[in-house]
């Protein structure tokens, strides 16, 4: 399977419209976060739970975990009822207790089986499968849920990474000068007042400072189309030639050289 990357969701908590919280999935198995939009997500994808075999967290807000409880009981009760896939969980330690805990306001008792059997992993780098290899690095945001971004390098050379949510650091910024492709979040307008997220503004001067390496902006406040009104009414900047403010089911590609852009047709 070509290395790929999917952006299932691309909206921030607020849902603007046309947008399903943020998530992305690589090559079809590894999730990155599980909003409450994760499974209709994933169905509009044509992907079932059962297919997941690792879930990165980011962070523990609960547009980006909120949707596990909902994930594992489709996994025991639908998709996977034998327990025959084997599912782990990449967060920074500490955070599967909260997991857990989630798990069990939601669903008391029901998911407790699943959750034993699920593999935990807190190292900071480690392997997946399909060649690929990540490092967790910490980010600026709440530092209550536990920030992190993820950078991913594949053996055949593929280098990409996701900023979970973050505003301007110098961590994330060292991590995006090694990769050729950043998974970026633009999680408010200019007008708010906050180093938390990014914004517009800060999403241009950081492509411009790193002009060789081709953004995607995910996690954005900014409306798509589709019927509905309008939730966030804010311009938006224009952006650099090295930007591209993503929809909801693009997916990038790896070529062997460089990622490539399946996008949709916004006429």
């Amino acid at each position: 399977m070509a290395q790929r990357v999917d952006l299932l969701g691309t909206g921030n908590a607020f849902l603007p419209r046309g947008r399903l919280h943020s998530m992305a999935l690589l090559d079809g198995q590894h999730l990155i976060d599980a909003s409450p939009t994760a499974l209709i997500a994933l169905r509009r994808v044509g992907r079932s739970p059962a297919d997941l075999r690792t879930i990165l967290i980011t962070h523990l807000h609960g547009d980006h975990v909120f949707g596990l409880p909902f994930l594992l009981l489709e996994r025991k009760y639908i998709s996977d009822r034998t327990g025959d896939n084997p599912l782990r969980i990449v967060c920074a330690p500490g955070a599967f207790e909260r997991v857990r805990h989630l798990c069990n306001l939601a669903y008391p008792g029901s998911l407790d089986g699943l959750l034993d059997a699920v593999e935990v992993v807190e190292v900071a780098e480690g392997r997946l499968e399909g060649g690929w290899s990540y490092a967790r690095f910490e980010v600026h945001h709440d530092d209550a849920v536990d920030p992190h971004g993820y950078r991913f390098v594949h053996d055949d050379g593929a280098e990409w990474l996701h900023s979970g949510d973050s505003g301007p650091c110098a961590a994330l910024e060292s991590h995006v000068a090694q990769v050729s492709m950043a998974v970026v979040e633009m999680g408010v307008p200019d007008w708010v007042d906050t180093d938390h997220h990014h914004t517009p503004k800060d999403v241009v001067a950081l492509a411009n400072r790193h002009p060789e390496v081709r953004f995607v902006v995910t996690h954005t406040f900014a409306d798509d189309e589709g019927p509905g009104p309008d939730i966030v009414s804010a311009p938006i900047p224009d952006m650099p030639v090295n930007v591209h403010l993503a929809r909801d089911g693009e997916a990038w590609s790896w070529t062997g050289e460089c990622w490539v852009a399946h996008v949709k047709d916004s006429s």
